[in-house]
């Protein structure tokens, strides 16, 4: 069952030189894998932030046009509204006519920290117009 080697050359192990070059060439091969990962992981990330932003402005707009029908003439105004974590939200009402007002939405990640939405910090903003319904 067993066959024993003639050949005392065949052993069967590896030299530490090839151990070396063996380990020299994954690491070759695993640091541009890391690299693509960690640019990967960080590209997530924005995309993610980015795509949250965008559904809060878009709810928040779509709660102006609601709030719109039945009070039109308040302001809709707001600056550094919290909309969960450390999303922060600015509202910009201008008015466009007597019957006619432009908002804009900004939404963006509060990275610094300090409650207050700088304009480099501003992921989305959208804007529409909202007309007098009666």
């Amino acid at each position: 069952m067993f066959r024993k080697l003639k050949d005392n050359n065949c052993l069967g192990g590896f030299t530490l030189t090839e151990v070396v070059i063996a380990s020299a060439l994954l690491i070759i091969a695993i640091v541009p894998i890391l690299k693509a990962l960690t640019i990967s992981h960080v590209s997530t990330t924005a995309i993610e932030r980015k795509t949250r932003c965008l559904m809060l402005a878009q709810a928040k707009l779509d709660d102006i046009r609601a709030r719109s029908v039945y009070d039109y003439t308040g302001t809709f105004t707001e600056t550094n509204t919290s909309l969960g974590g450390s999303y922060l939200c600015n509202v910009q009402d201008n008015p466009e006519g007597s019957n006619l007002r432009r908002i804009e939405v900004l939404v963006g990640y509060d990275l610094s920290g300090n409650n207050a939405l700088t304009p480099d910090e501003v992921e989305v903003g959208l804007a529409t117009l909202i007309a007098r319904r009666w």
